[in-house]
């Protein structure tokens, strides 16, 4: 196993980054940082999020730059404020006790005054945003005329936000002789160019094949319809009662949204995106490094430069539409050798989304079920009992509390106080996710999306056989006084009678969903079954109607009474709702 005293730090460094808790370098390291050392070359390193590249450019730079010397002698190029501010602050521990570096970080958002104050002090080291970089250029208050090292960090994000003819600019200051340190997760078009036109017999360097996803990440997915995404969002941070994670969104406006839902709805949440002022960013980051938000919500560019350990997951509420972008995504968990969980919510319209990553991403992903309300609450009376198990129990502050307390406890029993405990933890757990629907689309309406088609209900809306005969019709045709205005669709039917009868999908035949009512056909020894599972019951306040019906019924159209009493019931269940419960809404209707 390599060590870093074989890579040829100076023993100050290999001091340093032993403090650090540095061990063994990771693959990028080990490669590049001999490399680097020699001075002599250009680079390109490819490599993914999270392994590690700035310890593989930062290290070498500390050790070859002269903190006698004033003048700037390197300058580091970053996409985004975070990131400018994350490579800051790694390459200030880096240097601790061993180099008295003046290292300055220059983006947009902060006070432009300050860092030209830094700067004036002598900054052997910039790190920079391109937009803030090219402002104090031109106020002559950055001269990168004696640099001697130009590194490139996040090459192809850079190119992705539109920095090329910023890039372009900056170099045209920059000497010709020097080294260019190139650094980049994939090798887009853009990229090669760079290396192309201001790099000269540069070595290139990939480790573990670039666009190849990092092995310590398990990629899943869960298959949601477009109205359930939030919902299903909630489940997931219900269900995995540790989480710490980073949940994306394609932009600044669903980005706040989302946060803004989770914290209305008690979460610890929060947004990052590029709205926000940079004290506003400085406190989210804060809040989200110290732990005290349980999600960040963000953008793909305002989480460029993330770099918090221990995030368990990434949560995709949607895609992004580049798809190489998808790693860097991914690459915020499972960093420094750890594992996580990138998961993404999509619909049947977006499998292909799913395929196009695997492919050009070189992962595999896994299908998972989105919890029902009843797992959730499972897991999360699961987690309790363990942590009651677990719980210290400090004997002599709770002793002169025990006498009451085992007083006031006297006339129940264990099995009475285990109920009543859960009751007053679970209460309004249970309370919501009572009656709440399966959120997973089946996979046999999965099959019909993988080729493309619209959701027009499942195998059931086949076209009839040339003999007029639907291929699906079959035993019984049923009526139910529920359709579409009651949040019904064709999974959810399934799984209504499904749960409420034991009947399963592959029993029915021909769904035709209405606006309060519906029809369906059923075989015939399992009519009577679904009748007397759901006749006389309720759904969502609503009594329910279900018999078999005949003659004109059978081609989809009820007769004029049964429509108008469907109708009729829906306007009443409308008027309760508004009026409160029965009780209240009995006296309304007297005056």
């Amino acid at each position: 196993m390599s060590t870093f005293d074989s890579l040829g730090l100076s023993e100050k460094i290999l001091k340093s980054i032993a403090q650090l808790g540095f061990i063994t370098p990771t693959p990028i390291q080990e490669k590049v940082i001999p490399v680097l050392l020699q001075q002599k070359h250009d680079l390109v390193a490819l490599a993914q999020t999270g392994t590690g590249k700035t310890a593989a450019f930062g290290l070498p730079l500390i050790d070859l730059c002269d903190d006698k010397n004033k003048t700037t002698q390197a300058l580091i190029l970053a996409p985004t404020r975070e990131l400018c501010m994350q490579i800051t602050k790694d390459l200030v521990s880096f240097c601790e006790n061993v180099k008295p570096y003046n290292i300055v970080s220059v983006y947009g958002g902060a006070s432009i005054m300050d860092q030209i104050r830094q700067i004036k002090r002598g900054a052997q080291i910039i790190v920079a945003t391109p937009g803030r970089l090219i402002d104090l250029m031109e106020r002559k208050a950055i001269n990168i005329s004696a640099i001697k090292y130009f590194v490139l960090d996040e090459a192809d994000e850079m190119l992705n936000m539109g920095f090329q003819e910023a890039i372009d600019n900056i170099l045209t200051y920059a000497p010709a002789e020097k080294s260019v340190w190139l650094f980049s997760a994939t090798m887009p078009r853009e990229v090669r160019s760079i290396a192309n036109n201001y790099m000269h017999n540069a070595i290139e360097i990939s480790v573990g094949g670039f666009q190849k996803g990092n092995e310590n990440i398990t990629h899943q997915y869960m298959l949601v319809n477009e109205r359930d995404r939030y919902e299903a969002l909630k489940r997931v941070l219900d269900y995995n009662v540790d989480i710490f994670c980073l949940v994306f969104c394609r932009t600044k406006i669903d980005t706040q949204e989302v946060a803004d839902k989770l914290m209305k709805d008690g979460y610890n949440a929060n947004a990052l995106h590029g709205d926000l002022s940079q004290n506003q960013r400085d406190a989210v980051m804060k809040s989200f490094r110290d732990k005290t938000l349980q999600a960040l919500v963000a953008t793909d560019v305002a989480a460029r430069g993330i770099d918090v350990q221990n995030i368990s997951h990434v949560i995709n509420v949607n895609l992004p539409d580049e798809m190489e972008n998808y790693l860097h995504r991914s690459g915020r968990t499972a960093r420094a050798g750890r594992t996580g969980i990138s998961l993404a919510l999509v619909t049947k319209r977006e499998l292909y989304k799913i395929r196009q990553i695997e492919k050009i991403n070189k992962v595999e992903f896994e299908r998972v079920d989105i919890p029902t309300g009843t797992e959730v609450c499972k897991k999360l009376f699961i987690n309790l009992v363990r942590r009651l198990r677990e719980v210290h129990i400090n004997e002599e502050e709770i002793k002169v509390l025990l006498p009451e307390v085992y007083k006031e406890l006297l006339d129940l029993d264990k099995e009475e106080i285990i109920k009543r405990f859960t009751s007053l933890e679970f209460n309004h757990l249970l309370d919501y996710y009572r009656d709440k629907d399966d959120l997973n689309v089946h996979e046999r309406d999965n099959q019909r999306e993988k080729y493309g088609r619209e959701e027009r209900g499942g195998r059931y809306d086949r076209k009839e056989r040339s003999n007029g005969e639907s291929r699906y019709k079959m035993g019984d045709r049923m009526f139910i006084n529920l359709g579409k205005k009651d949040g019904l669709d064709i999974p959810r039917f399934l799984s209504l009678i499904h749960d409420r009868s034991g009947v399963r999908g592959e029993r029915l035949g021909k769904i035709d969903l209405k606006g309060v009512y519906s029809f369906f056909d059923a075989e015939s020894d399992v009519a009577n079954v679904i009748i007397k599972s759901l006749h006389g019951t309720d759904y969502k306040g609503r009594f329910i109607r279900i018999e078999k019906t005949s003659g004109d019924e059978h081609a989809g159209y009820p007769k004029n009474e049964e429509r108008k009493s469907a109708y009729k019931g829906k306007k009443e269940f409308d008027k309760k709702k508004s009026f409160g419960d029965k009780k209240d809404f009995k006296k309304k209707k007297k005056y």
